[in-house]
């Protein structure tokens, strides 16, 4: 089985339930650059570093897989909020037909839009949200978060 580790992975400290407590020779564990630089505290650094001893790869995605997401994060309505370490991850995870493990609420979001399985570390699954863009002076609806053509106030993330 293989999984697709976020930062949050390496932050969370002790292990989860949700995945085994050992490496096994069935689990193959992957993540990319973008996380490996996010990891910078001593306690989370080891633990990549310890993972990596025992298989842990780093790889990039393809642009095609980071198209795809793009894509799935506009119909989301997650693409304002999604890093690029947040794309480079669901990605790889679509790029290898793995479970993504993250406790972001929009990456799981938009990995159901792409198709991407996911797991959460220490919190809740997210439910599956569908956003719309407001603006909170006039009211108007837009694609994306910005500012108002009409009135100039600021264009707001809502729940659809």
């Amino acid at each position: 089985m293989k999984f697709v580790l976020d930062a949050s992975f390496f932050f969370a400290g002790a292990e989860t339930d949700r995945l085994p407590r050992q490496v096994n020779q069935e689990m193959e564990l992957y993540t990319t650059p973008e996380v490996v630089d996010e990891v910078k505290d001593l306690s989370s650094r080891c633990r990549l570093e310890a993972l990596t001893e025992v298989g842990l790869k780093v790889m990039t995605p393809s642009k095609e897989a980071c198209h795809r997401v793009d894509l799935a994060a506009g119909v989301s309505g997650d693409r304002p909020v999604l890093s690029p370490t947040d794309i480079s991850l669901l990605s790889l995870a679509l790029d290898l037909v793995a479970i993504l493990v993250t406790d972001d609420f929009a990456v799981q979001n938009t990995a159901k839009v792409v198709g991407v399985a996911t797991a959460a570390i220490q919190q809740r699954k997210a439910r599956y949200r569908r956003w719309r863009f407001r603006c909170s002076g006039c009211g108007r609806y837009y694609d994306e978060i910005g500012e108002c053509q009409v009135c100039g106030a600021e264009i707001k993330r809502k729940l659809k």
